[in-house]
């Protein structure tokens, strides 16, 4: 039987707990995010055309928005569930009536809205550079629940296996961040030799950046439905592992 009652307890907890910094978890990071876009903007021509019809500056916007959500989205469930780890106070939530599917979608969904409100400050403080329009909304809405949800349910992940804060820094550092960078948000991946091409390929932050620009712009550099179901396919791994981990009690109960 579903605890509603608790799992929205849970999940307006986790999403007070970054609303009561937002200064730290909402506004630095659109800030950050205006810095490339203003460095990226005066260094390379916006007159260059990266897409048929696309100059560099409206290239560039969506996939900023994608990776602030991704970046942030990982951060929150990371954060939450190992600094709850450090202080003891998980095993609170693993006592109180309420499942591991719904624990997970407490934070994840918490997660969601973190990524979901950087992305939209991304947007709207881009404007003031360019008015990126969103063609598709729907499109647009699916991806950024997807790729939040996706980083939301890895965050748990690297919460359950860290050992320590160096362990959760190091997966940003060495697999979100690069991940990000690599994923064609400055940059056009026919740009790159063939074997680089191929390369990012198999980076799935790639599907969601060049899907979200799609639902941006109306054009991109593979077919939309094939960035959704990797996109979907990928939420779906990163949450069996999430939830795998959180029905063994692997690091939680200890």
């Amino acid at each position: 039987m579903t605890n509603y009652y608790g799992f929205y307890t849970l999940l307006l907890r986790e999403i007070w707990r970054f609303l009561k910094v937002s200064i730290q978890t909402i506004l630095t990071p659109v800030i950050t995010v205006l810095l490339y876009l203003l460095i990226f903007s005066s260094v390379i021509s916006s007159s260059r055309q990266m897409l048929p019809g696309v100059n560099y500056l409206t290239f560039l916007i969506p996939g900023l928005i994608v990776m602030a959500m991704l970046q942030n989205a990982f951060a929150n469930s990371s954060s939450s569930l190992f600094q709850s780890r450090l202080n003891g106070n998980v095993i609170f939530v693993l006592l109180a009536p309420i499942s591991d599917f719904e624990i997970f979608a407490a934070f994840v969904g918490a997660a969601v809205g973190r990524g979901i409100m950087v992305g939209a400050g991304v947007w709207l403080a881009s404007c003031y550079f360019a008015m990126v329009p969103i063609k598709h909304p729907v499109y647009a809405g699916i991806f950024a629940l997807l790729c939040t949800s996706s980083l939301g349910a890895l965050g748990l992940v690297s919460a359950i296996i860290a050992d320590k804060w160096d362990h959760i820094s190091a997966f940003q550092n060495f697999v979100i961040v690069p991940f990000s960078f690599l994923s064609g948000v400055f940059f056009s991946i026919q740009d790159l030799p063939p074997f680089w091409q191929q390369a990012s390929r198999f980076n799935p932050f790639f599907y969601f950046v060049d899907g979200f620009r799609y639902c941006c712009l109306g054009v991109s550099e593979i077919e939309v439905g094939t960035s959704l179901k990797v996109g979907l396919l990928f939420f779906l791994l990163s949450s069996v592992w999430a939830l795998g981990l959180l029905r063994k009690g692997y690091n939680l109960r200890t």
